[in-house]
């Protein structure tokens, strides 16, 4: 089932509020600052510097991460409940890649 761009929009909002929520306890150990403005939200990292950007792309329904030089595209996944990528959920692939770019 694929979600109309309205509810597209709402789900990637609240996917993004959540994911921010779950990335402070990170944060607030790690070196990085984690910013959601205009729909997208930046996790920035201070040693060594870097920047995650993850933001909505709506025509074609998922959220994109661009990340330690990779890009990821997450679809909705009506099992999850969430976007996802081969079965990792939006907030454990982007935890999972801020630990990677804290232990370098």
């Amino acid at each position: 089932m694929s979600l109309t761009e309205q509810e597209f929009r709402l789900q990637a909002d609240h996917a993004l509020e959540s994911l921010q929520r779950s990335l402070m306890p990170l944060a607030d150990t790690g070196d990085f600052e984690v910013e959601l403005q205009n729909g997208v939200l930046q996790v920035v990292f201070e040693d060594p510097p870097s920047k995650f950007v993850v933001s909505p792309n709506a025509p074609v329904r998922q959220i994109w991460v661009s990340a330690m030089s990779r890009s990821y595209k997450l679809a909705w996944s009506p099992d999850a409940a969430a976007f996802a990528l081969d079965g990792e959920t939006l907030d454990a692939l982007v935890s999972r890649l801020a630990r990677l770019q804290m232990s370098q």
